[in-house]
């Protein structure tokens, strides 16, 4: 894959990982890697843990680090001076997701709609899914690979997990859910972890538009998204400006960012309430304690869940023709 001109000509650019061309999204292996690092701290010092992680991830990739150790801890030092605290907001994002997952799954959760799913694996190491149906939405290329990788571990697919191979940009998402077996009228959480920042503003609001007419009450959303002035420049912070760059020289760059009140608001227009946002600062306090306190948690990305009320609110579709109220 092509890597963008603004990171080729940066002579500032941090050292990365020899990888192998893939047709397959780099950013999904890129989290998997996290989610294997962290697992492997100690128990009193990790923030997550998944166990299954280590087989999202390509076996040369793991042995050249395993025979590079000063490398590794040279790349990981450089981002970390780049963008401080980057690695432990994705971690925390998988831990404070775990934790709503599961707290809804404890309150009577019927199904889990997993939106860009990737190589995502709640479903298959958070016991308390396993009465819940969950639907694995994603491209059909990625959810191919991710069948065999599952089958491999477990020699077969789980019979609580439906995957639905869509594009989310065709715009069929209602369509591709009910005919996978999705009800409108069961209590489901929608989950787009690392989604709404590689989508264009009006496809954001299609698919939360989307997710309103399918969510029966007593549903949640649960999201996180990149600060506007990520996109903008607006901040003018090396961080924003280091991270962005690195998303383009991928070929999967971050296209959306906002700010805490555009979102608010927007979710209040579809009829959505109970909006919560969790900052960086809020993650720090939240889980880094003992051996971890102190850490910096990056306040480039936020968490958001938000309700679809018992009681219905009106939906007008007509007033989110467009559905472009986020900007």
């Amino acid at each position: 894959m092509e890597r963008s001109d603004e990171w080729k000509n940066r002579t500032d650019k941090i050292p990365e990982l020899p990888r192998k061309k893939t047709s397959l999204s780099r950013t999904a292996e890129d989290i998997a890697m996290q989610r294997f690092v962290e697992s492997n701290l100690p128990e009193d010092e990790r923030i997550c843990y998944d166990p299954y992680a280590v087989h999202f991830i390509d076996p040369d990739l793991l042995l050249w680090a395993r025979s590079h150790p000063d490398e590794i801890k040279a790349m990981a030092a450089a981002w970390e001076k780049k963008v401080p605290g980057w690695s432990n907001v994705i971690r925390t994002r998988v831990r404070y997701f775990d934790d709503m997952i599961t707290a809804a799954a404890r309150d009577g959760l019927e199904q889990l709609v997993i939106l860009g799913a990737g190589y995502d694996t709640r479903a298959y190491r958070i016991g308390e899914l396993t009465p819940s149906t969950v639907f694995e939405v994603d491209r059909p290329a990625m959810l191919h690979v991710k069948a065999g990788i599952i089958k491999k571990i477990f020699g077969s697919l789980p019979s609580h997990v439906t995957y639905v191979p869509t594009d989310l940009s065709a715009g069929d998402l209602e369509q591709v859910l009910s005919s996978a077996g999705c009800s409108v009228k069961k209590k489901t959480l929608f989950l787009l972890e690392g989604l709404v920042m590689y989508l264009p503003v009006e496809a954001i609001g299609n698919l939360f538009g989307c997710i309103r007419q399918h969510a029966g009450p007593g549903s949640i959303v649960l999201f996180d998204y990149i600060q506007g002035f990520v996109i903008d420049g607006t901040r003018n912070r090396e961080d924003a400006r280091t991270i962005l760059d690195y998303t383009r020289a991928l070929g999967e760059p971050f296209l959306s960012g906002f700010s805490e009140g555009e979102v608010v608001t927007f979710l209040a227009e579809l009829g959505f309430t109970g909006t919560k946002i969790l900052s960086g600062e809020d993650c720090r306090r939240m889980y880094f304690r003992g051996k971890r306190s102190g850490q910096p948690v990056s306040d480039l990305m936020v968490f958001v869940s938000a309700e679809v009320p018992e009681r219905p609110i009106a939906y007008d579709p007509d007033l989110h023709e467009d559905r472009n109220s986020l900007n």
